[in-house]
């Protein structure tokens, strides 16, 4: 995610790569941050917390403590620390790091990368909402940015966090079928691929809601009423609201 959003800004014109520094343990990441992205990378994330004015966080929760640890010796406060990281709250990091800490969070998804991302944010107890809007400028480079209560946040990761993957798994489900019903594998990916590309142009250029364009493509008595009613006897609406249930509640169970 945090190649997807470095990639982003550039792409964008908002950074250049001499105005950002990166820290990584694996040594291929850095090597891609430096040679494809030309920003210089370093293994010990304190050089970063020591040099950057503003910080992206960028871990999986589960190595957050860590992160912090590594961090706090050079952190000032007057950093600002945006936190990517999913379930961990602001209340946390700023309890681990030295007071006032200011920090914004940020949930964003992969579309990132190609300027398409959906991101909510929210800022911490010592943040201000010049550093929301910071922030906003940075995740709104790369699509849209949103504020939303803290405590949403998990519905947000649950939503548009993860739902790039239910776009794909659903991707795989339409091919899938589409072989089922006599298609070859390439020509059924093939056009699975460009029906959700091609859907989703129309939906961000269309002044009509997502309902709306659906009732425009349902002729009554037609090939879609037909598979409507089908998704709809299966109780459609619920699967996907469980899905993200499912989904919510995995993030209460990691969240600190």
């Amino acid at each position: 995610m945090a190649e997807a959003i470095a990639r982003g800004v550039l792409a964008a014109g908002l950074f250049q790569p001499e105005q950002m520094i990166c820290a990584d343990p694996s040594a291929a990441r850095r090597d891609l941050f430096s040679q494809q992205l030309r920003i210089q990378a370093v293994e010990d994330p304190a050089l970063v917390a020591g040099r950057a004015q503003a910080l992206l966080l960028a871990v999986k929760p589960q190595k957050i403590a860590e992160a912090l640890a590594q961090i706090k010796p050079t952190l000032d406060t007057e950093n600002l620390l945006i936190s990517i990281v999913a379930a961990v709250s602001t209340g946390y990091i700023e309890s681990n790091l030295p007071a006032p800490t200011r920090v914004v969070r940020v949930m964003p998804n992969t579309p990132v990368l190609v300027g398409a991302g959906a991101s909510g944010l929210c800022k911490g107890a010592h943040a201000t909402d010049n550093d929301l809007a910071f922030a906003r400028r940075i995740f709104g480079a790369c699509g849209l940015a949103l504020e939303v209560p803290e405590n949403l946040m998990n519905a947000v990761t649950s939503l548009s966090g993860s739902g790039p993957a239910y776009v794909f798994f659903l991707v795989e489900a339409l091919s899938a079928a589409g072989v089922k019903m006599g298609l070859d594998q390439a020509t059924a990916d093939s056009l699975a691929r460009q029906t959700i590309i091609g859907a989703g142009q129309l939906l961000a250029q269309s002044p009509d809601s997502a309902a709306q364009l659906r009732r425009q493509v349902t002729s009554p008595g037609g090939f879609t009423e037909a598979a409507i009613r089908s998704l709809e006897s299966h109780r459609f609406f619920e699967v996907i609201a469980a899905a993200l249930a499912a989904a919510q509640e995995r993030g209460r169970q990691l969240s600190l």
